[in-house]
């Protein structure tokens, strides 16, 4: 295929690669949040047929990141350089989706193992959902590369961010809240029907875009043997397990693995524990304190995208992840130490938040492919989210001690989160000071 023909193909058609990938993620946001806004249900094991109760909920919701953790996520990402995205991938959206049919069953069985069945299933759930992140991510940076990757890599963010809001939204209209009713076990699990009618999309979807990328790299295998019939020098760009040790010494690796955990520790820990800041600190209701942090997945709807645009033209991507980790920063000092009982302070958090939260992932996750080879781009970003996960793993359990403790408030667990916001915006400008040092990345540079 000549050049010209070539670049005209992954034009067209990479808009509709993203199309495809967006879908399965959309569907596992809003499965991984169905039951965030209805988690009343399990407030007593009385209250649902199901019968479980708050520390069986907690428990199934626990059960997420187990298998990231321990070893899953690095496992996955090596695979996906080894195998390549179209098998590797497969085979995580195969697993996220059957992780996902294993809850239905356990949600419909109603039997007394149903909570053991919920958990292994969410395990492989997890476990899948995070690969097949990883390999949309890897697959963006594939098809993009050159072009307004921060853009796709936004519009992504953007469509699986609106699952979870789209979960927050619906579940209380599937399920709807009736004093002194007893929830049967199809009430229960009518958000988790739609979840798996949401990855059998997903899955049909998945199937089109592995086609497509398999016609891609076709076209560029026939366009590379007849450029090396001209000139047959040989270019070993095959992944290499000793590649792994490659990437854990690159220092921008642990820079952005540390921005990572530190800025995603910061407001994911925090949406977990809103509730019981929120409400005493501005005394508000339950219901208003979730309008109040429902603000962050619906800002980041708008502005990820648009924030993906400004990367990619204007570049100085270090200094977005500074301004980010900065108004984060902002957010939860205002959450800390603005003046108690005044709901405004806390909507303006939200706001720096949700700016916060759409900023820096705009920024740091088109920086990725930078700073390595294609050849080991699927494990990086495994370790970055292996990082990640074992960060908001600690936080999340931190944060709970720390308001289990007699005498603490929100405002204690508050200066956690500001701590981890000093330390953001710390790492981000070392960043920012490497980009300087090593404009060969052109880590600041615009995609175009």
């Amino acid at each position: 295929m000549a050049p010209g023909t070539q670049k005209s193909f992954y034009r067209s058609a990479a808009w509709i690669a993203l199309a495809c990938l967006v879908v399965p993620m959309f569907a596992s946001y809003y499965f991984d949040d169905m039951f965030s806004s209805i988690s009343y249900l399990f407030e007593d094991a009385s209250l649902t047929q199901l019968g479980w109760d708050s520390a069986g909920y907690g428990l199934y919701a626990s059960g997420y990141s187990v298998l990231c953790v321990f070893g899953g996520l690095v496992i996955g990402g090596i695979l996906l350089d080894k195998w390549g995205v179209r098998i590797s991938g497969s085979l995580f959206v195969g697993m996220m989706a059957a992780g996902a049919g294993v809850v239905l069953w356990a949600l419909l069985s109603g039997a007394s193992w149903s909570l053991q069945a919920a958990y292994v299933g969410v395990m492989f759930f997890g476990l899948g959902s995070e690969i097949a992140g990883t390999a949309v991510s890897r697959s963006i940076a594939k098809w993009f590369r050159g072009g307004p990757m921060a853009l796709a890599m936004g519009l992504q963010l953007a469509i699986a961010r609106l699952g979870t809001a789209f979960a927050l939204v619906l579940s209380p209209r599937l399920v709807q809240e009736q004093a002194g009713h007893v929830y049967t076990l199809t009430e229960t699990a009518r958000p988790a029907v739609v979840g798996m009618g949401l990855m059998a999309l997903g899955l049909i979807l998945w199937a089109v875009f592995v086609a497509l990328d398999a016609k891609a790299d076709l076209h560029s295998r026939l366009d590379r043997e007849s450029h090396e019939m001209a000139d047959p020098v040989g270019h070993d760009d095959a992944f290499r397990f000793k590649d792994v040790l490659g990437v854990l010494r690159n220092r921008n690796f642990w820079l952005l693995g540390l921005l990572c955990v530190l800025f995603y520790s910061s407001i994911i820990a925090f949406k977990k524990f809103a509730g019981a800041i929120l409400v005493p600190r501005f005394d508000i209701p339950a219901q208003a304190a979730g309008w109040m942090v429902s603000m962050l997945p619906f800002s980041t709807v708008v502005f990820a995208p648009l924030f993906g645009m400004l990367v990619d033209k204007a570049g100085k991507g270090t200094r977005w992840m500074v301004l980010g980790a900065i108004l984060a920063l902002i957010a939860h000092l205002l959450l800390a130490f603005a003046p108690a009982g005044v709901p405004f302070w806390g909507y303006l958090s939200m706001v720096f938040l949700g700016f916060g939260y759409s900023l820096v992932p705009a920024a740091l996750w088109p920086s990725v492919p930078k700073i390595v080879p294609d050849k080991v781009l699927g494990t990086t970003f495994a370790l970055i989210y292996w990082v990640q996960n074992l960060g908001l793993l600690s936080f999340k359990w931190i944060a709970g001690v720390i308001l289990g403790k007699p005498g603490n408030g929100p405002v204690t667990v508050e200066l956690m989160f500001v701590g981890l916001c000093v330390a953001a915006v710390l790492v981000a400008l070392v960043f920012r000071r490497t980009s300087a040092r090593h404009p060969e990345l052109r880590l600041d540079a615009p995609n175009r």
